[in-house]
């Protein structure tokens, strides 16, 4: 399994539409093979703040839904990223 997080920081006057703008890509993902989740969503505190968590069954998945990539609007509109893909051997359910 492959876990993408992190957060993405924008113009907090841009945020709302920024997530508006992620709407198609998050259905996409999720339909996408080997997608487990996918959420891009406003951070409760900080209100320039993104942030997001992928899962997915491999990397090889991970990597054909990501040949899409953001947009060039939402590519401009990031002023920072802290994002990283980490490889999960094992997985305990905590419910």
């Amino acid at each position: 399994m492959v876990i993408v997080a992190g957060h993405i920081v924008v113009d907090p006057q841009q945020r709302e539409g920024y997530l508006a703008d992620c709407v198609a890509i998050i259905e996409l993902a999720r339909r996408a093979p080997g997608c487990l989740d996918f959420t891009i969503s406003a951070d409760l505190v900080d209100t320039g703040r993104i942030n997001i968590l992928e899962r997915w069954e491999s990397r090889p998945d991970v990597e054909a839904f990501r040949s899409s990539g953001p947009s060039d609007t939402q590519h401009a509109a990031t002023l920072a990223a802290s994002v990283a893909e980490y490889d999960i051997a094992d997985v305990r359910s905590l419910t």
